[in-house]
């Protein structure tokens, strides 16, 4: 318990020392094995990690506000809130993945909805009946099937996308744009209230007291598409907030879908632009976005799949074939690990994925992740 404070403080301090970014936080934990020898570290020592120079390194070595590290602690709990950190278990995997993870968030509720597998469904505040009928319609379809719901807590198609999960008693995670004790939009304070409850979760990487600037909801959309498999554009106009999370998702190699809309619905625009330029699969049915997850979206579909999944044992692999499919028997790998793992450079590894893929023998998900099929 008292590694687990020291490790917190650690994580606090160096999320609120000036020119301290996501990356350069990250790129520091990677560089040590345990986060309290951080502050030990030398000028010379920061140097050496990518990212940081000289003036971030003077800027961690100078640090001595433990008093304000020790006030963010308390006042979070007071709040009824706690802190997840990068090097935390319940930090969620795909979310750690991506290339700027937030160094830390603050979180209500249940932290085991954050892992589960989930999609991102998003779209306009202004939303038509024909955006609003076919977010409810493919919502309900996700969630009937289990997954998580993640989106952004506003109105319209994120208010509908989380209501609609919690009538199908899914969990479903609300990313914020502001403070965790100052929610906005406010008139969904009661839809918060119902997320926490149900066994999801209301989590942001802004600090307490942080106001819902313009500016931050941008930054949050990469939180609501890095903790999916992908993401589903409902109803959309050609610019906002919608169109940057999908961009995003198809940063961070998110399978992203998007509704189709009549050439007259001016909120629709954007679905439609997404899906001319090829940045978007069309979905006309939610079976459109289950053949591109790795997801078994029914009990008859498990079972079949169960029962004519392929052996590698059974095929004729070379030595290095059989070392990667001993080590995804394991578990998932994503492809940096298994990389590492098999002692070949990440092109090299590609290769060797590919043909196996094409062996139908392993299957890969979103984020480079590899497993046996």
């Amino acid at each position: 318990m008292q590694n687990n404070r020291k490790k917190l403080r650690v994580l606090v301090a160096l999320s609120i020392i000036p020119g301290f970014g996501c990356r350069r936080v990250f790129n520091l934990i990677r560089h040590v094995d345990e986060p309290e020898k951080i502050f030990s570290l030398s000028k010379r020592e920061l140097r050496a990690v990518e990212g940081i120079g000289e003036a971030s390194a003077l800027s961690l070595l100078s640090f001595d506000d433990w008093d304000k590290v020790d006030e963010i602690i308390t006042q979070t709990e007071k709040n009824g809130s706690e802190i997840i950190t990068l090097v935390d278990p319940e930090y969620p995997p795909l979310l750690k993945q991506i290339y700027d993870p937030p160094v830390l968030f603050w979180m209500k509720g249940n932290p085991e909805s954050l892992s589960k597998p989930g999609m991102a469904v998003v779209g306009t505040r202004n939303t038509s009946p024909y955006g609003r009928n076919m977010a409810k319609k493919l919502t309900g379809e996700l969630a009937e099937e289990g997954l998580c719901i993640f989106s952004g807590l506003a109105y319209g198609i994120d208010a509908i996308a989380h209501k609609t999960a919690l009538e199908h008693n899914a969990p479903t995670v609300a990313v914020l744009g502001s403070g965790i004790d100052n929610l906005y939009p406010q008139k969904n304070a009661d839809l918060a209230n119902q997320i926490v409850k149900s066994g999801g979760a209301v989590i942001t990487e802004f600090p307490l007291g942080a106001k819902p600037d313009a500016g931050n909801f941008p930054v949050r959309n990469r939180i609501v598409s890095g903790m999916s498999l992908g993401v589903l554009v409902v109803e959309s106009g050609l610019k906002g907030g919608s169109m940057i999370t999908a961009d995003l998702g198809l940063d961070q190699n998110r399978e992203v879908f998007a509704v189709p809309h009549p050439l007259t619905n001016a909120s629709g625009t954007g679905c439609n632009y997404l899906i001319k330029r090829g940045a978007a699969k069309l979905v006309q049915t939610v079976d459109d976005i289950f053949e591109e997850l790795p997801v078994a979206y029914s009990d008859e579909v498990h079972e079949e799949s169960a029962s004519n999944k392929p052996n590698w044992r059974d095929e004729e692999l070379d030595e290095m074939s059989v070392k990667i499919c001993e080590i995804l028997e394991e578990k998932a790998r994503q492809v940096d690990d298994l990389a590492e793992e098999v002692g070949l450079n990440t092109s090299q590894l590609l290769v060797k994925l590919l043909q196996l893929e094409m062996e139908d023998l392993v299957l890969q998900r979103a984020g480079k992740i590899f497993e046996l099929k």
